[in-house]
């Protein structure tokens, strides 16, 4: 154990982790955005959200990759498979910790909306302002214990089953996207770039039903609590099923993580 958690392990993990914190947390923009009535403003806030975190996938390609030097000889690929299904794990940590975070987040953000629309969309100026002793203190006033009371109105009616689905197989195809398609660099080594380089269509057709499904009716049932205060009782079901649905995708990863990268490397040879 002491051999496959290394230093270079436990970076890729804690980096890994606070993207996903993100991740998580950026679905509570929507309901900040509709308590403070700036909606479009708290999209443009979840957009700068979701376009850091899918950067820095791109960040950790490489850095994972380089695992592949530190596997010692003659078991790379059981090694290899045991450090990514500990990353998957964190993922999961990660995906929990924003769900506690939850409601401290949606107050932040709901003072950040505000914030950002007096600074005329800026987020630089608003880091600027926050990012000192005084700033620090006004988001530690924000932390607030999750409670079950948060959850009252919501029923199985409420939540959208589809979306839920949908999301799951989303978030597993991301969260392995990467780990998958490095690892099946190993499976078929002669045919390795063409794999590594698969990711990013795998994770583009993630992200085309992402934006074509899944974005578009938050946006909508954003609008309609704007217009309508009784409808936010399903604006909170929608966030609900976006975290939990994200939660059991990153379980479900490490399910197809495996299938997934066999069937990369296939592709990987077959084209």
């Amino acid at each position: 154990m002491a051999e496959l958690i290394t230093a270079k392990l436990l970076l890729i993990a804690c980096f890994l982790l606070i993207v996903t914190l993100i991740e998580t947390l950026a679905y509570s923009t929507r309901i900040a955005g509709t308590r403070v009535r700036l909606i479009a403003t708290a999209i443009s806030l979840f957009s700068t959200l979701v376009i850091v975190s899918r950067f820095s996938t791109m960040i950790q390609q490489p850095m994972t990759a380089k695992l592949i030097n530190e596997a010692p000889e003659g078991n790379v690929m059981k090694f290899i498979e045991e450090q990514y299904r500990l990353l998957i794990g964190v993922t999961s940590i990660g995906v929990l910790l924003g769900m506690l975070l939850f409601p401290t987040f949606i107050l932040i953000f709901s003072k950040a909306i505000v914030q950002m629309s007096e600074q005329r969309g800026s987020i630089p100026a608003l880091f600027k302002k926050n990012m000192n002793l005084r700033g620090i203190k006004r988001m530690l006033s924000c932390i607030r214990i999750p409670r079950f009371n948060y959850l009252k109105g919501i029923t199985l009616q409420t939540i959208p089953k589809r979306l839920f689905c949908l999301n799951v197989i989303v978030t597993a195809v991301f969260t392995t996207g990467v780990l998958s398609s490095i690892y099946a660099s190993i499976i078929a080594p002669e045919y390795a770039q063409a794999a590594l380089m698969s990711s990013g269509i795998i994770n583009g057709v993630a992200t085309i039903i992402l934006t074509l499904f899944i974005d578009p009716k938050a946006s909508v049932l954003a609008d309609r609590v704007m217009t309508n205060p009784g409808k936010y009782i399903y604006l909170k079901s929608y966030s609900l099923t976006m975290v939990s649905s994200k939660f059991v995708g990153t379980l479900a990863a490490q399910i197809i993580f495996l299938p997934a990268a066999y069937y990369v490397a296939w592709f990987a040879s077959w084209i």
